[in-house]
């Protein structure tokens, strides 16, 4: 388990709407990778994003659990949540290092 903050001034939720903000799709997905490679301790790439299902919006202030379990198959897949909600879910095919779990 990973969490990571998306503080109140988070540059990309200046646009992403003004007087209703919320963290893009985007960025929640590239963060979720780095805390994905971090976790496992090396690079992913080669990566092909399978699936990845965007359930509730993330808003600045928010504190993401990012979670990610790797298969036999070569995939890894993850789940974050915010205060037990989930907002983004998925798998992709990977060359995830084998040295960490």
């Amino acid at each position: 388990m990973i969490e990571r903050v998306f503080h109140l001034d988070h540059p990309a939720s200046r646009g992403h709407f003004p007087g209703n903000p919320i963290i893009p799709g985007a960025v929640l997905l590239d963060e979720t990778l780095r805390a994905i490679e971090a976790g496992l301790g090396g690079s992913l790439v080669p990566f092909q994003i399978a699936s990845a299902k965007f359930l509730h919006p993330t808003r600045p202030g928010d504190r993401v659990v990012i979670e990610f379990s790797r298969t036999t198959r070569g995939e890894v897949k993850f789940a974050c949540t915010v205060e037990g909600r989930p907002v983004l879910t998925g798998y992709m095919s990977c060359h995830a290092p084998s040295t960490a779990e």
